[in-house]
């Protein structure tokens, strides 16, 4: 059944502002009655002069090309001061060991990452860029700015130092440093920061890559200056690569969860000012953490713990919402003639899409069925981009260029 994108049955117009029924099914993503509009039409199921929105001639930029070669630079740059700094701390044989045993780690951070960000998957080339802005930008940025806390920092004994260093300095500049690739990533390649999910996502890339390096040195280091380099590499690896293999990640998830929530309608003065409030419990955590000192099983137990299974919790709840909004966009545009209601249950529900690839790999159609499913995805939510009031031009064009793609991608799974 399709519907006249430009008004009610039966040709009336709708009243405006007009919200569709349901157009808001989760918290994520809401859109305003002014910057909703219909779905186009498909012009195969509807006389052609219904197809709402034609063509807008738009300017192709770069994309984020710029964005990754500027990274990549950056990257390369800050290799110079970090694997000098990392290798004066460990020795080869420290550096060596010490970036073997931080593959681990950084493996299940990685592969949690990609749990989350199965949905709707971003660009590999911008979660490189988050990683390498964590493993080598936001490392050099921390050694850079180390020293000026050093100089504010109590000088009566070497522990006070050493505290105020732990529980000022670190969670302050590293914090910063992190999340300074996220306002970059939101500034630059808005197109891919659509919401929370995102921002999670790319946050915890960054502190992957992050992790990774300091866990070279942490690592690295107890093999150098240890006497009983094996007891203590497990004693370390046991703290920092079994027992918090996510805690820069959760510090720094939360200046990417609260970025994400600015994204959702985009203005760069939402951005930078997201950025500054989401520094604040990233901050905050990141103190606690480094602040556990004889108490620290208990503290682990009573505050840690709980923590990580609150952001457990809260992204799998993302998840579901990222859900249910994909299904509402397919739904409209099913409404429109684009799918069939069967197909919006495949393509947007977890139990569909898994059916649906089991069906397409039964008939060496998997792949095939994997960029249906994948089209789908960025069509639904290329849509909710223009109803957020976010580069409605620009969108307007990616969505019939997706739109027209879709025939083709469902002809290549049946056929």
């Amino acid at each position: 059944m399709t519907s006249n994108p430009h008004g009610q049955p039966g040709g009336q117009p709708y009243p405006r502002p007009y919200l569709e029924p349901s157009a808001n099914p989760t918290w994520i993503g809401r859109v305003l009655p002014g910057n909703y509009q219909p779905a186009p039409g498909n012009p195969t199921s509807l006389p052609q002069q219904s197809w709402a929105i034609p063509p807008v001639p738009v300017r192709r930029s770069m994309g984020t090309l710029p964005l990754v070669i500027t990274g990549a630079v950056l990257a390369i740059a800050s290799l110079l001061l970090v694997v000098p700094f990392l290798l004066g701390n460990t020795g080869i044989t420290g550096f060596v060991i010490g970036f073997i045993a931080s593959l681990i780690p950084l493996s299940v951070v990685l592969l949690t990452v990609r749990l989350i960000d199965r949905w709707e998957p971003e660009p590999k080339r911008l979660l490189w860029f988050a990683f390498t802005w964590g493993a080598a930008v936001s490392i050099a940025g921390t050694l850079l700015i180390q020293p000026l806390f050093a100089l504010a920092a109590p000088t009566s004994s070497e522990e006070a130092f050493t505290y105020f260093m732990a529980t000022v300095q670190a969670p302050i500049v590293e914090e910063f440093t992190k999340s300074l690739g996220l306002l970059v990533l939101v500034l630059a390649a808005r197109k891919y920061f659509d919401g929370p999910v995102d921002g999670v996502v790319f946050a915890f890339t960054i502190a992957a890559g992050f992790a990774f390096t300091e866990n070279i040195l942490y690592f690295g280091r107890e093999i150098a200056s240890s006497t009983d380099p094996g007891t203590d590499l497990v004693r370390i690896f046991i703290l920092r690569g079994v027992m918090s293999p996510f805690a820069h990640a959760i510090f720094t998830g939360t200046t990417g969860l609260v970025m994400g929530f600015a994204a959702r309608k985009w203005h760069p003065g939402y951005a930078v000012l997201a950025f500054f409030i989401g520094l604040l419990p990233a901050m905050f955590l990141h103190n606690r953490w480094n602040s556990m000192g004889q108490d620290f099983l208990a503290a682990y137990f009573v505050v840690q713990v709980p923590i990580f299974l609150v952001a457990a919790v809260g992204i799998i709840l993302l998840r579901v919402a990222e859900g249910k909004l994909t299904r509402q966009r397919l739904m409209e545009y099913a409404r429109a003639g684009w799918f069939t209601p069967a197909e919006v249950e495949m393509l947007a529900t977890s139990r569909g899409r898994r059916q649906a690839l089991r069906w397409a790999s039964s008939r060496a159609r998997g792949q095939q069925m994997k960029a249906f499913i994948r089209g789908a995805t960025t069509l639904a939510f290329t849509r909710q981009r223009i109803l957020s009031g976010r580069d409605v031009q620009v969108h307007q064009h990616d969505e019939l260029e997706a739109l027209r793609a879709i025939p083709g991608l469902r002809a290549a799974v049946l056929h």
